[in-house]
């Protein structure tokens, strides 16, 4: 009878050394889960509000091929909505001064190349790559609305938003 209360004694404190590990372990699981969390919260990417860009002033020079463009627009080939916008700025274009800088290279860039040229200047290649970096522009489409001294006075990403802006105006 002694050895079978020793069993159920030894089985009891292994049960309860066993439930102290599994609350260890989920205390710990909670803490990695809270971490986790707080990381993914650093460096979660903020939307694109392309308004940043308002109050600069365009870095043209009368090598870009049109003097001071009203309506600016920055593709990227690898860019599908680029793809679906460029038709609707080369109707837009039609109306005013535009110019188009399209990023990227390959028979992607090409079709937008294609797409708005006739209406607007373009610029391709590594001065493309360079306005977009000394713009700013971290997302693509971007289309701006630029003033007569060469200053953006208003930016979207989406041009009938841009149409909008300026009919409010």
């Amino acid at each position: 009878m002694t050895f079978l209360i020793a069993a159920v004694v030894l089985v009891g404190v292994l049960c309860a050394v066993d439930l102290l590990l599994t609350f260890g372990v989920l205390r710990r699981l909670r803490e990695h889960t809270a971490e986790l969390a707080r990381l993914a919260g650093e460096t979660r990417f903020a939307p694109y509000d392309p308004g940043v860009l308002v109050g600069r002033t365009l870095p043209w020079t009368a090598t870009d091929g049109v003097d001071r463009p009203r309506l600016v627009a920055f593709f990227d080939a690898g860019c599908d909505a680029c793809h679906e916008h460029a038709p609707q700025f080369a109707v837009t274009a039609r109306t005013q001064a535009a110019m188009a800088v399209v990023s990227g290279a390959g028979p992607r860039a090409d079709d937008l190349v294609q797409a708005v040229a006739g209406v607007s200047s373009v610029i391709t290649a590594e001065r493309a790559d360079s306005l977009v970096k000394a713009v700013g522009v971290e997302a693509f489409p971007t289309f701006l609305r630029v003033g007569p001294d060469g200053t953006i006075v208003a930016a979207q990403t989406e041009l009938a938003a841009l149409a909008e802006m300026a009919s409010a105006k």
